[in-house]
Formats: structure tokens, sequence, C-alpha cells
């Protein structure tokens, strides 16, 4: 049975700060070692905890993973001041049967010839740590952080934790 992330402690602020997060940054290792970054449409966290993506079956990430299944993922969401960064192992799925049920006609943007196309597959990452940045997100509230720490010199409180995730 695959492993559920959500049972650890502050994981569930760490998936509700990235849930409506609309892009994630996807880290991956090229076989020369050195990291590729791109931006991924979030699609889906399951019940499980585990972060899906869609991609093309034949791409460099999909060709990365394979060599090297150890991805991040950046979350940003500087309208409300939250940042999350979630480390974990990649898997690249081709079951049609996921694919029709995550599928979303926005999709097409990047896949025109629709789910069906075989070229189409998900990513699955099965998270194992992650941390999160929450700091005050109110307009008023990061303003008046922003002035205290020009005429204090005291930065503003940002919560932080690392989530152990596996």
């Amino acid at each position: 049975m695959h492993q559920n992330h959500r049972d650890h402690e502050g994981a569930e602020k760490l998936f509700d700060l990235i849930k409506d997060v609309k892009v994630a940054m996807m880290t991956t290792v090229d076989s020369d070692g050195t990291l590729n970054s791109r931006p991924m449409w979030n699609n889906d966290i399951d019940q499980n905890g585990d972060l899906w993506f869609f991609t093309k079956l034949h791409s460099p990430k999909t060709a990365e993973i394979s060599r090297d299944n150890q991805v991040n993922l950046a979350y940003s969401d500087p309208s409300s001041q939250n940042y999350v960064s979630v480390a974990g192992k990649a898997e690249v799925i081709r079951d049609q049967a996921l694919i029709d049920q995550k599928w979303n006609t926005s999709l097409k943007t990047w896949f025109p010839n629709g789910k069906d196309d075989p070229e189409v597959a998900l990513i699955r990452v099965c998270p194992e740590k992650g941390e999160y940045w929450d700091s005050p997100n109110a307009t008023m509230l990061h303003l008046y952080g922003t002035v205290k720490a020009a005429l204090t010199g005291e930065s503003p409180k940002t919560e932080t934790e690392k989530v152990k995730l596996s």
C-alpha cells in the first residue's frame, strides 16, 4: 500500500498552502549532475499527499526522472506571502484510467490532441520532506511589519517549519 504523506505533523498546513498555487517549479537532475527547473501546472494533490502533474511522455524531464527520480517542487504565492519547497521521488506513469480521471479541459493548451494522445503521461511525486514559510498575509499587517523592520531593525515574523513526509 502506498504511504500517506498527510499523516505527519505539519503536513496538512503544507498541503493547504500549496493547494491553490497554480504553478510549481519542478527541479530535476540532468545526466551531468546539473539541476534543471521548469514550470509545471499544479494539477492535483491526492488523498495520500502525492502530487500529480501532466507531461509529455518523451521529454527531457521524463528522461531525467528515469535516470534520477529525486525532484524538488517550489511553490510561491507572493500575494499571501506563502512559500513552500517539497522534495520527493518522482515516477512517470502512463495509465489511461488515471489520465482520464485527472484530465481537465484546460490541459488542451499543452496537449492539443487531448487526453488520448499517446504522448500524454503523468508524473507522480511522492513527497519525502517539505518546508514552508508562512508570512503575514494581510496587506496592512505586512505593511506594518515592513515599517517596523525599517524603524527597529527587527524583521517581520515568518512562520517556518520543516515537515517530514515519509
